[in-house]
Parts: structure tokens; sequence; C-alpha cells
């Protein structure tokens, strides 16, 4: 599942990168292709997009969407499989709770928290 998933990810790339999806939202923007989850019968790729910035993300997957039966005939010729999987793209979330964790950990509270404790030794000698 992961070889697959690793193979249509990287060929999925290549398309957007040499703009062969003949889309103007897509031709528009530096689309990141994340990761790509198979189903265990292989039969099913989720795949998760996020273009550069984050910026249109819901017209660059009604896009990718649009031209599905394109890029899915397009790994189909270059991935040797039994079938083609079906495709399906989601917006990629992991920046947005990275940022949610970042500014966890920049709150006093958490900050304070995060800081070790003095030494006893520390203690005796300020003391």
């Amino acid at each position: 599942m992961l070889r697959v998933g690793e193979l249509i990810r990287h060929n999925l790339s290549d398309l957007l990168t040499r703009g062969a999806v003949m889309d103007p939202v897509l031709q528009g923007h530096v689309v990141t292709v994340l990761d790509v989850r198979m189903s265990p019968d292989l039969k099913l790729a989720t795949i998760y997009v996020m273009p550069l910035g984050g910026k249109d993300a819901k017209d660059v997957i009604e896009a990718l969407e649009k031209n599905r039966k394109f890029i899915r005939g397009e790994i189909a010729h270059r991935i040797n499989l039994k079938f083609a999987p079906e495709l399906r793209f989601k917006s990629d979330q992991s920046f947005d709770y990275g940022s949610k964790i970042d500014a966890l950990f920049e709150r006093p509270e958490v900050k304070r928290d995060l800081v070790s404790p003095p030494d006893a030794a520390e203690l005796e000698k300020d003391g």
C-alpha cells in the first residue's frame, strides 16, 4: 500500500509540475502532493494536496476533482497495476494543525511549564 501510494504521489507531482493537466486553476498554482493513502485493496487512493501558501485550496481541490478521469488515466499508463485506483482529493490540514501546536507552545503559561525547575544546588548557592 505504501509503495503504490508513493508511486501515485510521485507521478501526480510530475503531472502537475509539467503542466500536463490543462486547467487554468491548476496552472495558476503550485500544488504540493503531500500524501497518498491507499485502501487495503488498492482500489481507492485518497490524495492530500495543498497549494503553495494554502490559498485557494478549495478551488484547487475542485479543479483536481474536475480533471480526475484524465489524471487517473495518466497515472494508470505510468504505473503497472491490475486496476487503476479511484482517486479522491482532499486538502491537507497538517500545516494548520502544526500552526495551532506552535501557538500553544508560545502561550506564557505553557512556556512557564516547559522551563525546567532550578536544581537544589542552585537554590542553595543563591540563598
